[in-house]
Formats: structure tokens, C-alpha cells, sequence
């Protein structure tokens, strides 16, 4: 596991899982959020987003977290490992309201540039739907993954049993 992809529906925990397994196998960690996002919830333009994660997917080693699905394919491409957090929408609701509660009015450490945590009601409506709406199109890629290592993990617990198991 050398070039690491993690997507799966927000709050399922992408970020934490990044960071705790970019520390594990020493790989550069790429945070999505951070290329896309440069301050005050101002997004880089397509081409310039393009751009910078072209540069990251040309690295030898990485983790990238996130999902932009339009960019799925891509990092498909460049990926030894896909990880998938298939969670329970409440699982994702829950982990979107605890960082809302965690970080309200500051920015994430994930985050690009000066984009303070708020509550967002058509956010929380994207995680309820997210599973309806995307998990069939991201089951679907992966099963056409052929030659990608696919970890799908469910839960929190198999989450941390993963990272128990991983060697460096």
C-alpha cells in the first residue's frame, strides 16, 4: 500500500482513518478539502484544483482522502489501494454532528484555508442521501477495480481492527 485512495460518505471518518494510517505507513498525506478550498469557503477553480491533484496523484507515495466523485476515476488510476467507509447514514450523521460540535467557528485541521466548521442544513441532507444516491456508483467501480487492493470496512470497529492489523 504505497498510493491510497479513501472515499466514502462524510462523517464516516476519511480524514481520521488518513491521518492515523498516512503516521502508521510514514506516506505524505493529501486531504482533498485542503486543494479544493484556499479561505473563507472559496473554492479553487476546476482547472486549478486539476492541477494541484495531478501534481499529488504524480507522487510515487501518498494517502489521499476524499471523495469529489468527478475525480474518483482519476485517482482510480494512479491508486495501488481503494478504501471505501461504507457506514450506516446514521454512523455519518452522527460523525458530521460531532465535528460541527467539535470544530463550530474553527477550521478543521483538514480543511484548506480559513474555512470555519458551521452547521449546514443541506449538508446534513447530502450525508442522509449519500447512500442512495452514490453507494450503488462507488460499489459498481469497485468491483471493477481489478487490479486495485478494495478494503471496504463498515464500521467504526472494523475501521480500528484495520488499523490494528496494518504493517508498516
Amino acid at each position: 500500500m504505497q498510493r491510497i485512495i479513501i472515499i466514502g460518505c462524510c462523517g464516516s471518518g476519511k480524514s481520521t482513518l488518513a491521518v492515523k494510517l498516512a503516521q502508521k505507513l510514514c506516506l505524505p498525506l493529501v486531504h482533498l478539502d485542503r486543494l479544493k478550498f484556499f479561505g473563507n469557503w472559496q473554492e479553487r477553480s476546476k482547472d486549478e484544483f486539476n492541477k494541484l491533484l495531478l501534481a499529488e496523484l504524480e507522487k510515487p507515495r501518498w494517502i489521499i482522502d476524499g471523495n469529489y466523485n468527478r475525480t474518483i476515476p482519476l485517482r482510480m488510476e494512479y491508486c495501488d489501494t481503494v478504501i471505501f467507509l461504507d457506514f450506516k447514514r446514521t454512523a455519518c450523521l452522527w460523525g458530521v454532528i460531532t465535528r460541527i460540535i467539535k470544530y463550530h467557528g474553527k477550521t478543521r485541521p483538514d480543511m484548506g484555508g480559513n474555512c470555519p466548521e458551521r452547521l449546514d442544513f443541506e449538508f446534513l441532507r447530502f450525508v442522509w442521501d449519500f447512500k442512495t444516491k452514490h453507494r450503488k456508483r462507488y460499489l459498481e467501480m469497485l468491483e471493477n477495480a481489478i487490479d486495485k487492493k478494495v478494503i471496504i470496512l463498515r464500521n467504526r470497529r472494523q475501521v480500528k481492527k484495520f488499523l490494528n492489523e496494518v504493517d508498516k
